[in-house]
Formats: C-alpha cells, structure tokens, sequence
C-alpha cells in the first residue's frame, strides 16, 4: 500500500511502519558510514556514529534539505525510534556488563584505586560546572533560575558515558586489564552518583525534593545489588553451568529468551528505583561475566546487532533535539570554548589526580583521565533529560552537545599517545 492511500490526522500503522522503515535506512548508512570514516582517522566508531547523529538532525539534514527532512523525520511520531533505543542501550549495557573482567577489584590497592578515581571524577567537575553555572546563567539561561540550572550544569559536567567508554576500551584491547577494569567501575560509581544527582536537581527544581525519598532510593538500591549479587548471580551461575554448549552455535533460543526477560526485569526494577533502565541491563551483564562461553555465545548470537541497529537510533534521536546553527556570534563561540575547556580540566584533572593517588604511574594516569572524559552517550541522554524537563535552554543543549562530542572525540588521540607509554599495545583492526 502506498503511502499516498493513507491520509487523515492520525496515521494508520502501516504508514508510521513505512516511515520508521525509512528512518532505519538513512539512520543505520549514515551510522556506518561516518563510523568507518572515523576509524579511517583514527577515532573509535561510536564518535562517527554520534556525527552521523548530528548530521541527521537540523545541524546539517535540516538546514540544507528542510523538505526532504521533514518528510524522513517529520511525517510520523518519534515514539517508535525513542522505545527502540531504549531497548537498545539497555541490551548495550549488558553486553558491556559482561565483558569486563572485575577480578582485578578483589585486589584492595585496585579497589581503592577505583574509589579515589570516581571520587577525583565527580566532585571537581561537578563544582567547577556549578561555579561556571551561576556566571553563565545571566548571559545564557536568564530566564531559568539560577539554582536548578547551575546543578544541571555541574550534573552535566561530571557524567561519563559507561556504554562508549566500554566500547573504547574493547575497541583498544582494554576491557580484560586493570585500568579497563578499574575505570569502568569508576565510571559505574560515577554514572549512579550522576543520576542520582540529576533526580535530587530535578526534585529540587520542581519543588518535590525530599530528604527521606533519597535516602529510600539508596536503600532500594542497596536491597536491589544485594539481591542481584547475593541470590540472582549464584543462581545464574549453578543454571549457566549445567548447560551444554554444542559446538560452533550461539545460544540455544530458550537460553536468549531467558537471557533477555532476566535484562528486562533487572531494568524495570532500577527503573522503579529511580536510576533508569540501563543500568539494570549493565548489572545483569556484571552477573553473568564470569562465564565466558556464555559471552562468546551471547555475542555471536546478538552482540553486532544491537551495536549496529539500536545505538544508532538514539544518536538521530539526540541529534534531532540539537541545531549547531543556533551557534551562530564570537560570544556564543567563546562560550562553548569555556564550556569544553572547564568539562574537559574538571573531569580529566580530577580522574588523573585520583589515578595518581591511587598508585597508577603517569602514563596510566592520563589514560585514566582521558576514558573518564567520554561523556558521548550518557551526556546525550542527561542533556535529553535537562533539555525536556526545562532546566536549560536550546542554546546551552547545543553548547553542551558540542562538549560532549569534543570531549570523546580527544579520548581516541590520547589513548594512541599514552597507551604504548603505560605498556599497552594498542591491537590492529578491532572494530567496536
């Protein structure tokens, strides 16, 4: 049926299914398309997937071809590519989940290193994006209160993003050492402390903050690892290992069900905690880590398809909110300078500083700081929340959406640089 039988003010589903088809096409060639250019260049993949991102948006699609975007992005609702990317960063943190070896923290100087490291990589930056805040708001954002918007700014500034991060660190050979092992958790601890920040700004913006609902949701959560970790983990393990393993097959179709309803579950219930679902999905990924023909076989079965097909729905997605002609005077360029100038010392110093007082040597300490300055797809979500919620304007959405990308596009070059003077050698043609 073609579209033209389909008119009248609500669609009918096939005409939204022709739409979303065709949403999925130009999203998943742009996607690796620019993908593989960065890695021409030297960038990790998901830099070019984000580009692609913006490109699709009204940056660059919508500025120079308006009719053609309005017609792919504009002729039917964005729910369907919002659900699908969702799903999509859910089942993404789980497979980063479970391709980490976190056998190293049992160590206590490792342990400590990753405390002091998450500690460094959230309070400098999360201050120093408060102070910019309160000097920026009168200039950028007057018409927001200064408060809610200075805690925005500084809940932006100290976010990393886990699922690039985890991305890099498989792409450059470091998922299964120490410093991938303790800056991914680091990250983790970063990521929970930031959107618990983000929910304690969003209730005190909104007048509903309450000292007892925060201290509750620490309890939940407490109560929701020890049960993943004390009763669902042993579980999965005694299930896991009466299990036969035929050869050269991914997983059996019961086990990929089961496999998915435990991620969904577990991202339901840190939904309801408050913490959103993907991190649900990542902890479901730490339990079933320790297997590791299930992890071979889980990502034979799934593993390029969901890095292929959902992440890039929700870089378009992010894009689409963001218009970098909205940049358009010296002043608004200085401040972005400032913006990504004050992000990148904030959280690089202080995750460095944290990586030195924890006993890594120098080396390792700028890697360290540089992993911990990936805020690609976390900031994007975070800034998605801000942007919606009204914490701040279009203009600061964009300043920091440029932050973002500025900030994990440094990640690659700095990894080339310091990795092989830490001892690394940097693996050839992975591609992540």
């Amino acid at each position: 049926m073609s579209s033209g039988h389909m008119g009248g003010l609500t669609p009918s589903p096939e005409r939204v299914l022709y739409f979303v088809l065709l949403q999925l096409v130009v999203i998943i060639a742009s996607a690796r398309t620019l993908g593989w250019l960065a890695r021409k260049v030297g960038q990790p993949r998901s830099v070019g997937e984000i580009v692609a991102g913006l490109c699709l948006g009204p940056s660059l699609f919508g500025d120079l071809e308006p009719r053609p975007f309005a017609y792919v992005f504009g002729s039917a609702p964005h729910l369907p590519l919002v659900i699908m990317s969702q799903i999509g960063l859910t089942l993404l943190m789980f497979q980063i989940g479970m391709g980490f070896d976190f056998s190293h923290l049992r160590e206590a100087a490792n342990g400590r290193a990753t405390a002091i490291i998450a500690t460094g990589s959230i309070i400098p930056p999360f201050l120093l994006g408060v102070a910019l805040g309160f000097y920026s708001q009168p200039r950028l954002a007057p018409g927001i209160p200064v408060v809610p918007y200075s805690l925005f700014i500084g809940t932006a500034f100290a976010i990393t993003a886990v699922p690039i991060l985890g991305r890099i660190l498989m792409e450059y050979g470091l998922a299964r050492t120490r410093i991938g092992a303790i800056t991914i958790s680091a990250a983790a601890v970063n990521d929970v402390v930031g959107w618990l920040l983000l929910l304690a700004v969003a209730a005190f913006a909104s007048a509903r903050f309450s000292l007892g609902a925060m201290v509750w949701r620490f309890v939940s959560l407490a109560f929701y690892l020890a049960m993943a970790f004390g009763v669902v983990k042993p579980l999965v393990r005694r299930l896991l290992a009466r299990l036969s393993w035929p050869e050269g097959s991914g997983l059996s179709p019961d086990v990929l069900a089961l496999t998915l309803l435990l991620v969904f579950v577990s991202g339901m219930m840190t939904y309801e905690i408050g913490i959103y679902t993907i991190f649900g999905g990542f902890v479901m990924g730490v339990i079933v880590n320790d297997n590791a023909e299930f992890v071979t076989r889980f990502r034979q079965s799934v593993g390029d398809f969901i890095i292929v097909f959902f992440l890039p729905i929700f870089f378009t997605y992010a894009g689409l909110r963001a218009d970098l002609t909205g940049i358009d005077n010296g002043a608004l360029w200085l401040w972005c300078a400032v913006i990504v100038l004050a992000a990148t010392v904030g959280k690089g110093a202080g995750a460095y500083a944290g990586a030195r007082i924890g006993g890594l040597d120098a080396a390792s300490a700028v890697v360290v700081g540089a992993l911990m300055n990936t805020r690609g797809l976390m900031e994007l979500i975070v800034l998605n929340i801000g942007y919606s919620a009204g914490f701040i304007p279009r203009i600061v959405y964009t300043l920091l959406v440029v932050m973002a990308i500025v900030t994990t596009m440094a990640t690659g070059p700095v990894l080339r640089v310091f990795l092989p003077r830490s001892g690394h050698v940097i693996p050839k043609d992975i591609d992540a």
